[in-house]
This record gives C-alpha cells, structure tokens and sequence, in this order.
C-alpha cells in the first residue's frame, strides 16, 4: 500500500509538472512561430504591394523607394524572393527571379502550380513562405525565402524540448529522492492504524472468547433459549470481524505474502468447487463451472482460494430465489482470468465497484445478518497484492459479474 502511495504521489507530481513544462514549451514557441511569420507577412505584404503595382518584368525595379514600407532600407540586400505571375485561369504568365538565384524559372512555375492547387492565399511551401494576391489580369505568388527563419524555429523548438527533457529528469530525481519523506506522515498513520487494529483485535479476543464461552455453558443448560442463541450468533459475527480487520491490515504490509510460488490454478478452483455445487443445490440455484485445465500462475495458493471462496459464498448468499451462478477460470495470454457471476437485483448498480470499499454494502446486503462488507475489500487487497486486477460489472442492476485478472 505504501508502495502504491508513493508511486501515485510521483505520478501526480510528475504529470502536474509536465502540464507546466509543456504548456511553457508551447506557449514559447507558438510565440516564436507567430513572431516570425508576422514579420514574413509582412515583407511579403510589402513585395505583393510593390509587385502589383508595378509593370510585369523585366521593365520593374526592386530598389523603387519606399518598395519595404517601414523596413530598414538594408533589409532589400537580406531578402531573397521571387514571383510568378498567372493569368485568370491560372496559368503561368511570367516570372521575375532577379532576386534570387537558387530557383530555376522551371522551379518557379512548379511552385506556383503546386500552391494554386493547394487553393490557400498565404502559408509555408517547402523552404519558402508565400503570398497570393489578386491582380486585375489574374494573380501574383510572391515567395520569400525562410529558411533562416525556419532554421531559427527549429533551433528553438530543439533547444526548448532538449531544456524540458532535462527539467523533468531533474525533476523526477528530485520527487523520487523527495517522496519517502512526503508520504512519511501517511507511512506513520497507517503503521499506527495498523498497529491499533491489531492490537485492538487482541485485546478483543480475550473478553470476546470470555462471552461465546459463558453463551456455550448457557446454551447446554437452556438449550432453545433464543437469548442465548443471539449471544452465540453476535458473538461469531464479531470474532469475523476482528479476524477479517487484522487480516486487512496485515495485507497492508509490503509483503503480506512471502511465500508465493507456481501452482495449478486450475487445481485450486476444482477443490473448491464441489462443496460450493452442494451448497448452492440445497439452495435451490443453479450453479454452473468451467475451469480450463493446467492453468499455472505464481502468487499464494491459500490466499487465491480464500478469494474464490469468498465470492462464491457471497453469489450463494446474495443470488435471488431459483438464481444461477458461475464460475469461469480461464487461460489468458499473460495469465488468467476468474469470473464469479450471479444473478440478483442491484438497486444502486451505478456504483457497483464501490462494493469493494471497506465497509460499504450493497443494498440487498444491508438485512444480511453476517455481513459487514469486510470480505471484497480482502479480497481486492489480495488480487492487487498478486499485481493483478479486480472489478464488478452489472446489467442494469439485474446480475453481479466479478472479474479478476492475474
């Protein structure tokens, strides 16, 4: 359990720190990425303009003052552009490279094709940002050469995710070397807790074993004395609780089983499934089995047939008058899966894997006489022990289906 509660404090810590990291990481970059290609639109606003307005090639000039608008007049020996220009349907007219020497006319003209059938006005083509504007004889792409700024951006996003990667391993070594120290007061109340009910059960016993006693030496002298056979009854119920709440709490320890082996799961499940089919015949339902054969897991023999028990003991008692139940054990993949099923009415089956809350009932369990909602809370501390998992499902709060996988 303290295991689990500090791997759970990493986690949280770890994902509520990553959220901050990552929304930093984004926020830095989608501002980056935006910066820059706000001042690309707007060189290329200010080429489109000139472009424009300007006779098609070759009878232009690039160094026409006031070309950039407010940039600095250096900017026009940093820039290498060029632009294409189409007729109404889209086909290419001209083209004016005068101010870059990378790109073939041929180049150009597919370019231009390729952004004309992506159908957008502006956006990133290969190394290139463009600009698409509409003239009175068709259209001019302008296309900017970004691949300092693309390069730029990449660098950023690099060096920014390279920084988050180390932030968080530097993290998660601080939180791990950090957590034993955070979960250290939750580490002291449950060993208190743990110590408490166990020495609670103890001292219990005493006086508990005084009573049922006294109850048996009354019971042979008044023999149908319904007093005393409620004292008998009262009495076994409370020596199940105490035994169930020590047994609780030693399956809070880090190793409540220490002498796990391989075994035949199938075995265990056929030793105890003939006295149940007994049980459930003289009370008149049904029961039904399928177990495969040599299923073999590791974990503790006892304490998985204490949990098969407890939940068929639990179908018997609580499935409905001519009810049927089941049991399947079935080989899976990396295991195997046990399967309690019976039918009964649920009425609150919306939380129905409360069930396994210590304590907590369901409905039709509230009139039972010998219940206390102890045993599903065992039983799912046992599985979790064994690494597995275990869960209830309802149709509609018409059944009760327990599945366990180990």
């Amino acid at each position: 359990m303290l295991r689990k509660m500090r791997r759970r404090f990493i986690g949280v810590a770890m994902a509520a720190f990553t959220t901050v990291v990552l929304a930093l990481l984004l926020v830095i970059n989608i501002w980056n990425y935006s910066s820059i290609t706000r001042q690309q639109d707007e060189i290329l606003r200010s080429l489109a303009s000139h472009e424009t307005t300007s006779p098609p090639p070759p009878a232009k000039n690039f160094q026409t003052p006031g070309a950039l608008g407010h940039f600095s007049p250096e900017v026009q020996y940093m820039i290498r552009f060029f632009t294409v220009y189409t007729d109404e349907n889209g086909n290419p007219t001209a083209v004016n490279q005068d101010f870059i020497a990378s790109i073939s006319q041929a180049e150009a003209v597919e370019y231009a094709r390729q952004v004309l059938q992506k159908g957008s006005a502006s956006g990133y083509f290969e190394k290139y940002r463009y600009l698409m504007e509409s003239t009175e004889n068709g259209s001019v792409i302008v296309f900017l050469n970004s691949e300092k700024e693309l390069r730029a951006i990449h660098s950023l996003l690099a060096a920014t995710a390279a920084v988050a990667v180390c932030c968080l391993l530097m993290v998660f070594l601080l939180i791990v070397a950090l957590s034993n120290r955070a979960v250290a007061p939750y580490a002291r109340n449950m060993e208190s807790q743990k110590r408490f009910i166990t020495d609670a059960g103890h001292e219990l016993k005493t006086p508990l074993t005084a009573i049922s006693t006294s109850a048996d030496v009354l019971a042979m002298e008044y023999e149908s004395n319904e007093w005393v056979q409620n004292i008998q009854l009262q009495a076994g119920r409370m020596a199940k609780l105490i035994a169930d709440l020590i047994t609780l709490s030693r399956l809070d320890e880090a190793q409540p089983f220490p002498n796990k082996a391989v075994f035949s799961l199938t075995d265990a499940a056929w030793e105890l499934s003939e006295p149940f089919s007994i049980l459930a015949e003289a009370a008149h339902k049904e029961y039904i089995q399928h177990i495969e054969d040599n299923i073999q897991i590791f974990g503790d023999k006892t304490a998985i047939q204490q949990v098969i028990s407890l939940l068929l003991d639990n179908a018997i008692k609580y499935t409905n008058q001519n009810g049927k139940i089941r049991l399947d054990v079935i080989r899976r993949k990396k295991g195997a899966e046990i399967l309690v099923y019976n039918t009964c009415r649920i009425e609150n089956y919306k939380n129905i894997n409360r069930i396994f809350e210590r304590f907590y009932r369901l409905d039709e369990a509230h009139n039972a006489s010998d219940s206390y909602g102890v045993g599903l809370s065992i039983a799912k501390a046992v599985i979790e022990n064994h690494g597995g998992t275990i869960c209830a499902e309802s149709e509609y709060g018409n059944n009760l289906l327990i599945r366990i996988k180990l």
